[in-house]
């Protein structure tokens, strides 16, 4: 073998890749890299939907007439029967009365009516009248028993009239304001006039819409036996409203719709909150939290993704230290962490410190450094 300067040439070569491979390595940036954190996770689908009321009602008369007095401040809540309006009782209070009179009258006519039978069963069985005669008596208070029937049902009917012109809150809740004021002519019955509403603010119902894809993973999760219905159980869900970061309202399922909507391909659910604060209102948007059962997730930081143009990448490396990006399907935030849902191995390398180097792109080769991934801390 041939010596430079006594020295083997294979050595010699050989440290000269050696140099050669040292100042790769030393051209290649350093990146921290760790596998993603596994865990047991609770899933939570997010739904933007908006508050209703549990319970609203139009307020109109059952009768008409002229509004002589209103009982409440608009806006205020009111309790179940309290007074709202008052209609002009007193042609209400004439019907009553002479309706009344004319049951004493009838009640009047079957008193003589049963006497006058009453004698005439005696005076057949001397035989001084005829069968005739004691049939058309019980006859006659036949028809005076029916005109009482007619007169206490009239009677009834006008009592019922006269309660109606005290107009009462058919539910609790919070009141509108007045539509009319005193003194107006309103129509009652059929075509009645609207004088307010009233809506129940305590609980209160969240309205959202669930795709026909959601909805078919959750009848598939409830049919293999991981997640229970949401028809027949009061799965747990969480609210949030626009100014807000956290999940802190909490409430349940209530129900799901009988069928999806052909148009939209959407199947509506409804929830139920405590509004006790009464601070949720009606027509308030917000963003609620479903629960879909357990699953065993892959996590990263919300940090370590990129964007390439509509694909959302995660750069892991490789066994010989290159950059490999690797396309991911993401879910929701869990403890600070973002879910991977498809595209990440439990063993990949992903690449978590050195992202913001320019050199670090696909292809290039890097020199990994052990790192972790976990939880963020908790203020």
């Amino acid at each position: 073998m041939k010596e430079v300067q006594g020295t083997p040439i294979a050595l010699v070569l050989a440290a000269l890749l050696a140099s050669g491979a040292e100042a790769v390595a030393q051209g290649a940036p350093p990146v921290q890299v760790a596998a993603p954190l596994s865990q047991t996770i609770k899933l939570w689908d997010e739904y933007t939907g908006r508050f209703e009321a549990r319970e609203q009602v139009e307020v109109r008369a059952r009768v008409s007439g002229f509004i002589e007095k209103i009982h409440f401040r608009d806006g205020q809540m009111v309790n179940k029967g309290d007074l709202l309006f008052t209609i002009d009782q007193r042609s209400f209070r004439f019907t009553a009365d002479a309706a009344q009179a004319e049951v004493e009258r009838a009640k009047a006519q079957v008193a003589l009516a049963e006497n006058e039978v009453e004698r005439a069963e005696g005076l057949t069985r001397n035989q001084t009248i005829t069968m005739r005669d004691l049939d058309q008596r019980k006859a006659n208070l036949a028809g005076a028993r029916a005109s009482l029937q007619g007169a206490e049902a009239n009677f009834k009917q006008a009592s019922l009239n006269l309660e109606w012109t005290e107009v009462r809150a058919p539910i609790a809740g919070r009141i509108s304001d007045r539509r009319v004021d005193a003194g107006n002519l309103i129509v009652g019955g059929q075509g009645a006039t609207l004088l307010t509403n009233i809506i129940s603010v305590d609980p209160i119902n969240f309205v959202f819409e669930a795709s026909e894809a959601d909805y078919i993973r959750y009848v598939r999760l409830v049919q293999s036996g991981t997640r229970p219905s949401g028809r027949e159980n009061p799965l747990p869900v969480r609210v949030r409203l626009a100014d807000e970061s956290e999940w802190k309202r909490e409430g349940q399922m209530e129900f799901v719709d009988n069928q999806l909507n052909a148009r939209s391909g959407t199947i509506r659910g409804r929830a139920i909150f405590d509004n006790r604060d009464q601070f949720l209102t009606p027509g308030t948007f917000g963003r609620l939290q479903l629960y879909g059962g357990e699953i065993n997730a892959l996590l990263v930081p919300d940090s370590v993704i990129v964007s390439d143009q509509t694909v959302k990448v995660v750069l892991t490396v490789g066994p010989d230290n290159k950059i490999v990006p690797k396309p991911v399907t993401l879910g929701p935030i869990v403890d600070g962490l973002r879910v991977v849902r498809a595209g990440l191995a439990p063993e990949d390398k992903v690449v978590v410190n050195g992202l913001a180097n320019p050199m670090v792109r696909p292809g290039a080769v890097v020199q990994p450094q052990p790192g972790e991934i976990k939880p963020p801390a908790r203020p």
